[in-house]
């Protein structure tokens, strides 16, 4: 009920009177006040005026399962939420979710993450209160060889709802981390659980630095987060409402498609490695080049001197930019 409330005022913007929750939800007054008192224990700033009921005045930074609830307007992605205030990492908790049948779109949340890890296993670090930690547990019903795919559209997904929540020119770097100015606020990590030539599930985990007010010590030069870049700080749960339906879009366009034709264009205008130098570190022998964009198949384009145009898999290799992070 304290979801269908929260919902309820946020929605209406004006007084919603107690006898109308109480009659909606077949409860008593008493326990629509014992609600109310939760919500404003939470934070959140709801004003009582008497024969007009309650309103919603101050909408917190709150990342808890309540909100999250409120806010999903999707149609899978993210309709069934499972919240932690501290995990090891969501990524770990999705997975044996997948194992135990959960189904396509849960998101696992988490306001802190104690063992949260990047690609090729490097460390995340994840205080309470400030950033974003969530993984999605995809049902693919494509090949496998598609599902490389999907980190490229989470991390579109992720780059669409900085730029339309947060008004800043988040961009991409090639296959899984979000750049602002220079520096890395958000990184992707998906991993697939598969039988044969058959998908089990996939699970796809996203760190954003969203309110941090600095950055730890020895990443400050290569990190940052949406607060330091923008000013001001950010609703986690507006923000992750808004990656989800991205998402949600991006990934029936491409089960549609089977390929990243519709996405192309966008992803090349956000991919901050195109026609800029970088190296590519293949096991199979470093090389440098001209990053000329992807394809449909979400393949890095690099130009080499020579003027071939080279194709590098992101499950195979990693780019770095010649001359700093980018």
């Amino acid at each position: 009920m304290k979801t269908e409330i929260l919902k309820l005022l946020r929605e209406s913007g004006d007084y919603i009177s107690g006898q109308e929750l109480c009659g909606k939800f077949h409860v008593s007054r008493t326990a629509v006040w014992k609600v109310i008192n939760q919500l404003k224990e939470e934070g959140y700033g709801i004003e009582a005026v008497q024969n007009k009921g309650y309103r919603l005045n101050v909408n917190p930074d709150v990342l808890s399962f309540s909100e999250l609830k409120s806010r999903m307007r999707t149609k899978w992605a993210g309709r069934n939420i499972v919240y932690y205030e501290e995990t090891g990492s969501t990524n770990i908790d999705a997975k044996l979710l997948g194992e135990q049948g959960a189904e396509h779109g849960t998101v696992v949340v988490a306001d802190k993450q104690n063992a949260g890890r990047g690609r090729r296993g490097r460390s995340w670090q994840s205080p309470a209160g400030k950033d974003i930690y969530f993984t999605i547990l995809l049902r693919p019903e494509f090949e496998p060889d598609k599902a490389a795919g999907l980190t490229l559209i989470m991390a579109l997904s992720v780059t669409q709802a900085v730029r339309n929540c947060c008004g800043l020119e988040a961009g991409i770097k090639w296959p899984n981390d979000l750049v602002l100015n220079g520096k890395k606020i958000c990184g992707i990590l998906t991993e697939m659980n598969v039988e044969t030539d058959y998908i089990q599930h996939v699970v796809i985990g996203t760190g954003i630095n969203v309110n941090l007010e600095r950055m730890p010590e020895g990443i400050e030069q290569t990190a940052t987060s949406l607060l330091l870049e923008g000013g001001k700080e950010t609703a986690r749960a507006r923000l992750l409402q808004e990656v989800l339906e991205r998402f949600e879009e991006n990934y029936e366009s491409y089960e549609r498609d089977m390929s990243l034709v519709s996405m192309l264009e966008e992803y090349n205008r956000y991919l901050v490695n195109k026609d800029k130098q970088v190296r590519v570190l293949d096991p199979k022998g470093e090389f440098e080049g001209i990053a000329r964009g992807i394809n449909d198949s979400g393949e890095l384009l690099v130009e080499t001197e020579n003027g071939k145009i080279v194709k590098v898999y992101a499950g195979e290799v990693s780019v770095r930019g010649i001359y700093g992070y980018v």
